[in-house]
């Protein structure tokens, strides 16, 4: 009987065992079945937006790029000829994207001189100065980026370039001295010395603008062209001197007077000069060495002497 009693036990226990297991085969089933529902719904959506998704493989993407976009974006010279040698390139190359960027301005902004002398062979000067939403066409993007030889293909083709300018009647030469591109500043130069005495719509000179920005090597660049440029000032009254002791580097300063110590003179529309300027700007070092020079000139008015005063002054020019 005891025997038949543990039979029994084992029977229940397999029986609770099978009923566990069903119990657990019900479950992975239902798990399963609510995967493969998931599954579907996704597949259902999928399907659904397909027809979006291709179409989206085939949009020209946010800035509304054409064909021909892409290929001088991504610098691809030779789809660049397939495309343009194959359909009418006068729409293609006055198209512009959202941005109301040309392919040329592309070309330009990338860096891509081989595209851009390729794109050069079909497109007029007309196109080649369509402005973009920024204001900047294709010569002065490149100015912007310091893209030098992108810059010596434009004009070689279109010289006029030089001269456009964008709405705050900003020069690519402006606009590259900002950028401290002392290469493209060097070139521009070359081509026309007269563009530095170009003012943008506020007065002020590239002078002005690299002075502020502490662009040493430009500043000489630029006074080297033309030494009385330093005179020149802003609407404000402001010369390029007042500009420069508002920054950090005195090398510029002195420079900036270098050519004549009368610009240390000037006054803008409020009386004031670039030592009151240094010292309401918080530059009390500048405006204590400035103060040195004007007390050295003023005893010494000779041009060797005014000389040797910036040599005084704590050794921080460098006279030749």
């Amino acid at each position: 009987m005891e025997k038949q009693i543990s039979f029994h036990g084992v029977i229940e226990k397999q029986q609770s065992f099978r009923n566990g297991t069903m119990e657990k085969q019900k479950s992975f089933r239902g798990l399963m079945e609510k995967q493969k529902s998931f599954r579907i719904a996704m597949e259902r959506q999928l399907s659904f937006g397909g027809g979006e998704r291709k179409r989206g493989k085939e949009s020209p993407g946010k800035r509304g790029d054409s064909p021909l976009h892409l290929a001088v974006r991504a610098g691809n010279l030779g789809k660049v000829k397939e495309i343009v040698h194959s359909k009418s390139t006068n729409d293609l190359l006055s198209k512009q994207n959202q941005e109301g960027e040309t392919v040329l301005y592309v070309a330009a902004e990338n860096g891509h001189s081989l595209v851009v002398a390729e794109l050069l062979k079909h497109l007029d000067l007309q196109t080649a100065s369509i402005l973009a939403n920024n204001g900047f066409d294709a010569f002065h993007i490149a100015a912007k980026q310091g893209h030098l030889e992108v810059l010596k293909e434009l004009l070689h083709s279109f010289p006029n370039l030089v001269m456009t300018t964008d709405s705050a009647n900003s020069t690519a030469l402006h606009t590259a001295a900002a950028q401290g591109h002392l290469d493209v500043v060097n070139l521009l130069l070359e081509i026309d010395s007269n563009l530095a005495k170009i003012a943008r719509n506020n007065g002020k000179t590239i002078l002005h603008t690299a002075a502020r920005m502490g662009h040493l090597e430009i500043v000489r660049a630029l006074l080297s062209k033309d030494p009385e440029i330093g005179f020149r000032t802003d609407t404000k009254g402001q010369s390029a001197l007042h500009m420069a002791v508002k920054g950090q580097n005195f090398d510029i300063v002195l420079e900036l007077i270098k050519p004549n110590p009368a610009v240390l003179a000037l006054e803008d529309n409020k009386g004031n000069r670039a030592l009151h300027v240094a010292t309401t700007k918080g530059r009390p070092q500048v405006g204590l060495s400035l103060s040195s020079i004007i007390s050295c000139i003023l005893a010494t008015p000779k041009k060797l002497s005014v000389l040797m005063c910036f040599r005084r002054i704590g050794d921080m020019c460098f006279i030749y």
